[in-house]
């Protein structure tokens, strides 16, 4: 990489750092229709900053919120990269849990807190400065570039795939970068390779048409609350298997190289435990927990609704009951055929007495990238120059349902190098971006271009 873009990388470390405080400032809630105007605010903000640097940005409508495109394409011959990436925050709360505003950037301990730090505004930032940093020095890229920075990834990007479906000869290209997930660990830097997919539903129970009196009722009327354990309790079994019939067909199976990079990695399991809070592991028999986390498919249950839950006591047997759960899917599932075994078997189990609704939410399959490919030698030779090692390769039991997007329509795969760690409190209160990591992040990405620019298209 030319010296030049790393004397200016060195130079504006301050002002990148600065930059994107004013980005975190911005309290671009896409969950919430009262930050409608901040959302369109760092959508312009965003934009502003491509076309300082020389670049070509819109601000492409959407029936939502409003996806920022940016292209410098003057590199004929060399691959196109599209850089993807959200501006969105998830909501705040609760607030009373952050140790300082979270939209006043604070640095603490070589962290910059802040919602949206690492998710993603910080990440996404690096991929912006390190292409100021070629155009202001060396005049030019040395590759063709382009960004997509939608405002709707917090929501589930409900329209990013109309877009780029109406736009696949815009958005052509030979690979795409997405920096939204995490280093396996502190100074060890990864390039994730493989993601989960995600099937989510709501159950809903109805039993009588009010709530009764428990005293009175109980033993005569079928208790919507009963009825939704039990059937949810049905779903897996003691050894952590998922009971849906066919649910395991398509499964990939890990290969043996990949159970022993798995098992070579650093890992401290007791190290693990403690950072979450917990006393033992569980989940699917006769996998480690790396394992099970990034290779295996799972469910989980993530919220419960029934009956009475304020102070005190009250005998009451609710009208209804309903739970929302997802499933994690690994490569070669399909969120729809799942869909159709999942309602039979519930159906299966639905007692008399009781109505039953299944509503299906979002979903993407899961997705692998072959390591061979020239694209991820590149990352890795880029990557050793930014954080002084060579990377590791994992996979993430996290959804990106837009690589799976980018796959179907663009034909492309995605390189997922992340600078974030597993600590930054995502989606919580304190999250927080390491500022080291941040300018590693930066300087990665100035020597990505030019090693993909090497690549033969």
């Amino acid at each position: 990489m030319p010296a030049a873009v790393d004397q200016y990388l060195a130079e504006n470390a301050a002002a990148f750092e600065e930059q994107l405080c004013q980005l975190l400032r911005i309290p671009s809630v896409s969950a919430q229709s009262t930050h409608k105007g901040d959302i369109r605010a760092a959508a312009e903000w965003v934009a502003g900053q491509f076309r300082d640097m020389g670049m070509k940005a819109e601000i492409c409508e959407t029936p939502g919120h409003p996806i920022v495109y940016a292209e410098l394409c003057q590199a004929p011959g060399a691959p196109t990269a599209l850089v993807y990436g959200h501006y969105d925050v998830q909501p705040p709360d609760p607030l009373d849990l952050w140790e300082t505003p979270p939209f006043e950037p604070t640095r603490r301990n070589g962290n910059l807190y802040a919602r949206g730090a690492t998710d993603d505004k910080g990440q996404m930032f690096t991929h912006v400065k390190s292409a100021e940093a070629w155009l202001k020095t060396v005049g030019k890229l040395p590759i063709n570039l382009k960004f997509l920075i939608e405002g709707e990834e917090e929501v589930g990007s409900e329209h990013l795939d109309d877009y780029i479906r109406l736009n696949r000869e815009r958005l052509k290209c030979d690979v795409c970068v997405i920096s939204d997930t995490s280093q396996f660990g502190p100074g060890l830097p990864a390039i994730t390779y493989g993601l989960r997919g995600i099937s989510y539903f709501e159950l809903k129970l109805q039993g009588p048409d009010r709530d009764l009196h428990s005293g009175v009722f109980g033993g005569a009327v079928v208790n919507p609350a009963n009825a939704l354990v039990k059937m949810l309790t049905a779903l897996v079994d003691d050894q952590g298997r998922v009971q849906v019939p066919g649910f395991y067909d398509d499964v990939t199976p890990l290969t043996e190289r990949e159970r022993k990079e798995f098992a070579a990695l650093p890992y401290d399991e007791a190290e693990f435990k403690s950072a979450i809070g917990v006393k033992e592991l569980n989940g699917e028999a006769d996998f480690t927990n790396i394992e099970r986390r990034w290779a295996r498919p799972t469910c989980d249950i993530n919220g419960l609704t029934s009956g009475y839950q304020g102070e005190g006591a009250k005998t009451v047997l609710p009208a209804k009951a309903s739970a929302k759960f997802s499933f994690r899917l690994v490569p070669n599932q399909d969120p729809a055929n799942l869909k159709a075994a999942l309602e039979t078997f519930l159906k299966e189990r639905c007692p008399a007495g009781i109505t039953m609704e299944l509503i299906g939410y979002h979903g993407a399959p899961g997705v692998v990238v072959p390591l061979e490919s020239p694209y991820v030698a590149a990352a890795v030779k880029a990557v050793e120059h930014g954080f002084g090692r060579r990377p590791v390769f994992i996979r993430e039991g996290g959804s990106i349902p837009v690589v799976s997007t980018f796959h179907d329509l663009l034909g492309v795969d995605t390189l997922l190098l992340g600078w974030g760690l597993n600590d930054d409190n995502t989606h919580s209160p304190n999250e927080k971006f390491c500022l080291a990591d941040f300018h590693r992040g930066i300087k990665t990405s100035a020597a990505l271009w030019e090693e993909l620019g090497r690549v033969k298209t």
